[in-house]
């Protein structure tokens, strides 16, 4: 019995997520996710995918997030017809989020359409639309967690709690004939456990291959237990308020935005940080509440703590555009909850560009930064950044919490590894930047997995999974991207760079002598280019 499995995404870097899994009967997606980050990465989502949409005749889908089910739609339009299996909360909660990333797209096109007409530059169209998201809800299949699913005549998947965020899970897939079945794990992105909001994670003892996420695989965090990440936040927002405020966090719409309002309104009620009006400024995260207040029942806690995530004096919901802008007028303390949690899309960008050159002001980064994204450039210290072609100084305060990360951190993903013990085959670290699935390697081997089965797959490559033991490399195509390439900056990042460098420079040179020469030397190396 043939097998293979490719990664089309979350390969060398943590978006886009997307296995393809091959049989002699079946062709079956674990996830269709979005690219995030750098440009050269983004734009793979605007090309075609590297395999025949109308051959699939399954997608499992592990959780609602966009890097994940982004590219849904994409697939629908492309030919896929077959159903699309996962938990009832990423059912609903993807409704909202497809038919919000399809506007997203529409709006960012019709943007960039009206430069390009300025530029000369050929008219752009969206990745898909919100009527494709609507459509494409219709091929989604309810699963429960724990009851195996006949997926196709050589498969069955079962779905289990990841811990991630509602609705997210592992996925385990039985191939092949009762007797001669191979079991393959792919975690979806595991939690850090210990939440009073998710089940902690949980799946299988004993597989024969498992694809484990990287994303905290070179670090541990401190303090990631709800009441430590509670008083950290608290911190943070006490600090904001005494630098003058106002406090912007670019929060992810979905689990985190929903967790930091319940703890800032138990902050508040409990006198630990100063009152103040919070604002959700996001129309994703406002339907995506709704289901949580449908979903979120915890039945070991016999609480949905997100029945109180309702519009009152202090929590604003603002939906439309409107409401949105009048944020402008604002002065003195307040919190404003935007999305995207990357700074790279959506309403937080507005608030960015007027927020960051002021000095009372602190942006608190809430997640996982990807590489390419203005949230990772913040991050990391630039002083200078460029938002919709606005050139900035960052003087506000940036501070980090990534305690309120979902993602499980190195010490968390190596036991939830050996708790899957024994895997007879290879152990893919996937869904992790470079030095993130190379320090996961590290401390695998340290715990006695062998060296020899770890893989750290490229964009699009391809295994067999038909022998004992190890899985063997096959070649399937080119790789859309040059190796390493997908946790990298570009060169439209280093483009940038390189112009607010240049500005700088201008601007220090001691006169207009000193400038005009630096020029010349610049122009002169471009035309000994050509």
């Amino acid at each position: 019995m043939t097998i293979s499995l490719t990664f089309h995404g979350a390969a060398g870097c943590v978006t886009g997520f997307c296995a393809r899994l091959v049989t002699p009967r079946t062709t079956v997606l674990i996830d269709c996710g979005m690219f995030q980050g750098s440009k050269t990465l983004k734009a793979l989502n605007y090309q075609p995918f590297p395999f025949d949409a109308g051959q699939v005749d399954a997608v499992l889908l592990t959780h609602a997030h966009i890097d994940h089910s982004g590219l849904l739609p994409k697939l629908m339009l492309a030919g896929f017809e077959g159903p699309i299996h996962t938990t009832a909360a990423t059912r609903d909660l993807c409704a909202v989020m497809l038919v919000d990333a399809g506007g997203i797209q529409e709006n960012e096109v019709e943007s960039l359409n009206r430069r390009n007409l300025r530029r000369g530059f050929p008219p752009v169209e969206p990745i898909y639309t919100e009527r494709d998201g609507e459509r494409v809800a219709k091929q989604f299949r309810k699963v429960k967690l724990g009851e195996p699913v006949r997926i196709a005549e050589d498969i069955v998947a079962t779905w289990w709690p990841a811990g991630h965020m509602l609705g997210a899970a592992s996925i385990s897939v039985d191939v092949g004939p009762e007797g001669k079945t191979k079991r393959i794990l792919f975690s979806g992105d595991l939690g850090p456990g210990g939440s009073p909001f998710l089940d902690d994670p949980d799946a299988p003892i004993g597989v024969d291959h498992l694809v484990i996420e990287s994303t905290y695989g070179d670090r541990d965090r401190v303090g990631i237990d709800s009441a430590a990440r509670k008083q950290q936040l608290a911190d943070e927002v006490r600090a904001a308020h005494a630098a003058g405020g106002p406090l912007l966090i670019p929060a992810f719409a979905v689990e985190r935005s929903q967790e930091l309002l319940i703890d800032l309104l138990d902050l508040m009620e409990q006198g630990e940080v100063p009152r103040g009006d919070i604002f959700l400024d996001s129309p994703l995260a406002i339907e995506a509440t709704k289901v949580f207040q449908e979903r979120g029942w915890n039945p070991r806690t016999q609480t949905n703590p997100f029945e109180a995530l309702r519009p009152s004096q202090h929590l604003r919901f603002l939906d439309s555009p409107a409401e949105s802008d009048g944020l402008d007028r604002l002065k003195g303390w307040h919190v404003i909850l935007a999305a995207s949690g990357m700074c790279d899309a959506g309403r937080v960008r507005k608030h960015l560009q007027r927020l960051l050159w002021r000095r009372e002001a602190t942006v608190l980064l809430c997640g996982y930064q990807a590489t390419g994204t203005l949230g990772r450039l913040l991050a990391d210290g630039r002083n200078r950044v460029t938002i919709r072609g606005d050139e900035i100084s960052v003087r506000a305060r940036i501070r980090q919490l990534d305690a309120y990360s979902g993602h499980a951190d190195a010490t968390g993903l190596v036991r939830w590894a050996r708790d899957r013990l024994p895997i007879t085959g290879s152990v893919f670290l996937a869904h992790g930047e470079p030095d993130a699935t190379e320090g996961l390697r590290r401390r695998l081997v340290e715990a006695d997995f062998p060296a020899e089965r770890l893989v750290i797959p490229a964009l699009d490559e391809s295994f067999a999974l038909d022998g004992v033991g190890a899985a063997r490399p096959i070649g399937d195509g080119p790789p859309r991207l040059p190796a390493g390439a997908p946790g990298k900056l570009d060169w439209h990042n280093q483009r940038v760079a390189f112009q607010v460098a240049l500005g700088q420079a201008l601007a220090a040179a001691p006169d207009d002598r000193a400038r005009e020469a630096l020029l010349k030397a610049l122009t002169a190396t471009l035309e000994g280019l050509g």
